[in-house]
């Protein structure tokens, strides 16, 4: 037996969207279930992520620390951003958002995980790259703002997020499927068994 996630709609019968934000709305789906009855869903529309576990010469992890106000804490993350433009190519929006957050580059890119964040309310699907040869950006750093206009950077090494991560220190979602991720394939094929950068991506399709 495969274990393996299929594509699976069920029919909808209606549909509106009660409330529409900057970045992301709320839909509410008539959904009919396989007993034949008729059911509300509400969930967030998002338009995906891309996050970027950035690992160094040294097995030291590239994170940073930034307020996160629905959950009224300051997050250790890894970098991260919103796909902004539609079937934009994600690897070149990682390589945006490596910049803008730590004016670092990297010349090895592969796909480390995908993952949906929260599929019972949420449609967010998020491709978490691997990203090593790392550098330091050439021109000016990206002017930030708002909450990251505080942000922290650090360079820790992956035993010690792995260490945090099982202690429940550490929360964020894609830093801890990231950490937990690569520490498999450390420990199992290695890095070069991993998907290329520009691999397919189902939940976001993409032109190269």
């Amino acid at each position: 037996m495969t274990i393996k996630d299929a594509p699976e709609e069920w029919r909808i019968t209606a549909t509106r969207t009660p409330f529409r934000g900057n970045k992301t709305s709320v839909r509410t789906d008539d959904v009919v279930m396989p007993d034949g009855t008729v059911v509300s869903r509400d969930y967030q529309v998002h338009p995906g992520s891309v996050a970027i576990l950035a690992l160094d010469d040294e097995g030291r992890v590239l994170v940073l620390r930034q307020y996160r106000h629905p959950v009224r804490q300051k997050l250790w993350e890894i970098p991260a951003g919103l796909l902004d433009v539609p079937g934009e190519n994600p690897l070149h929006a990682a390589q945006r958002e490596l910049y803008e957050e730590a004016h670092v580059k990297a010349e090895d890119w592969r796909v480390l995980t995908d993952l949906y964040t929260t599929p019972g309310g949420c449609d967010e699907a998020v491709r978490i790259f691997l990203a090593r040869d790392l550098s330091e950006a050439q021109g000016e750093r990206f002017e930030v703002s708002d909450e990251e206009a505080d942000m922290e950077l650090a360079r820790v090494d992956l035993g010690e997020l792995t260490r945090g991560v099982l202690a429940g220190e550490l929360h964020n979602n894609c830093l801890v499927v990231g950490v937990l991720a690569l520490g498999a394939v450390l420990a199992g094929d290695g890095v070069e068994a991993l998907r290329p950068a520009d691999a397919p991506w189902p939940a976001r399709p993409f032109e190269s």
